[in-house]
């Protein structure tokens, strides 16, 4: 695969209980394809991934969510899982950075049971 996002930010949403899978696979690829990536997270430090109904490993949090600007990404990945969507869904300062790339039209991937969010 080429570096076709080269020089390309792309922000990570997730809070505790994100399929882990949802967010490494993505994450992965978006970095062979030459983009940054970055965790958002509103944990400050750590963030709990889930396979299934199980806990699965943490994740650093590159950027806490309440600093993270929507203008500073070039484009958003929601992974799901049940957790993760309907505690982000609650959260006024997550739905206030995800429609920040909406509303710039920016690309937003939403994953599994993401589109809750």
């Amino acid at each position: 695969m080429g570096k076709k996002l080269e020089g390309k930010k792309v922000a990570i949403l997730v809070a505790d209980g994100f399929e882990q899978v949802e967010l490494t696979e993505p994450k992965k690829a978006l970095e062979e394809a030459g983009a940054t990536t970055q965790i958002v997270s509103p944990a400050e430090s750590e963030v709990q991934g889930w396979n299934h109904d199980e806990k699965a490993d943490t994740f650093h949090v590159d950027m806490p969510l309440s600093l993270a600007r929507s203008d500073d990404y070039d484009a958003l990945v929601l992974p799901g899982g049940v957790r993760n969507p309907d505690q982000l869904r609650t959260m006024t300062r997550a739905i206030e950075f995800i429609d920040g790339f909406f509303a710039t039209g920016k690309p937003v991937a939403a994953i599994c049971h993401a589109p809750w969010t």
